[in-house]
């Protein structure tokens, strides 16, 4: 199941955590994305906080011709870089959750209408992406 929210795009897997990001990174990686970041958000709460937390991790996906184009547009729009894409396990633990930033949210903020032709192609890419974990 797909849905959109106010700043993102999510699906639900019936896939196991790891399946699920081995996925996601392989789909984002046809349509242009790689991943620069890792973060290990449980590894991270566990080791600074001593707390236990779901599997949990953000990518920073960056597709670099569209970056390009971006940095070139508004040198300032790398606060807003990489896209991140979350994968967590759902409430079950048998199933798995992706969450995509909308690039048109997040670059909306710089309020820069040369760079939404950008940010449309770079959410057209994400949705296949995302579309893509179902087949």
């Amino acid at each position: 199941m797909s849905t959109q929210v106010t700043y993102g795009m999510t699906k639900s897997l019936n896939v196991p955590f790891e399946t699920a990001v081995e996925r996601v990174t392989e789909a984002l990686k046809e349509q242009g994305f790689g991943i620069l970041t890792e973060i290990d958000v449980k590894a991270t709460l566990k080791k600074k906080l001593d707390v236990d937390f779901r599997r949990y991790v953000i990518l920073g996906a960056c597709n670099p011709p569209l970056a390009h184009r971006a940095l070139s547009t508004d040198i300032h729009i790398g606060l807003m870089l990489p896209c991140n894409v979350v994968v967590y396990e759902d409430e079950s633990g048998t199933g798995s959750v992706v969450e995509i930033a909308d690039p048109i949210a997040m670059l909306g903020i710089a309020n820069s209408p040369d760079l939404m032709p950008i940010a449309q192609e770079a959410r057209e890419r994400l949705q296949k992406a995302l579309d893509a974990l179902d087949q």
